[in-house]
This record gives C-alpha cells, structure tokens and sequence, in this order.
C-alpha cells in the first residue's frame, strides 16, 4: 500500500474542500476531503501544469 502524504484541505465557497498528496515515487494525489480513498493521480509534473493552467484561467469556463 502506498503512503500518501497530505496536505491540509484547500477549501472554497460551499463543500469545494479538496486536499493535494505526493508519495516516495513522485506522484501527485487529488482527492475531495474525506473520501482521501478515492483519488485521482497523475505526476507531480502534471498536477504543477495544471495548477499554473488554472491560474492562468483555462479552466474558467467550468465555471
């Protein structure tokens, strides 16, 4: 079993609380605040270019 390493919770409007992990091996983790055993993971490098895509504002018409 892989040991995940989370961060605190990034919480926004509502029940948006979503935490951010990284393991030994370099991948990265996203999962919703208490369902940590249902994550998504993808690369360290592929969480760092999708936080710098959200900041520039290419997920805004999620929105």
């Amino acid at each position: 079993m892989r040991r995940i390493n989370w961060e605190d919770a990034f919480c926004g409007e509502g029940n948006s609380c979503y935490r951010i992990g990284t393991d030994e091996q370099g991948n990265s983790y996203i999962a919703r605040q208490g369902e940590e055993q249902a994550y998504l993971t993808d690369s360290r490098e592929a969480l760092q270019q999708l936080i710098r895509d959200i900041k520039a504002g290419k997920a805004d018409h999620l929105l």
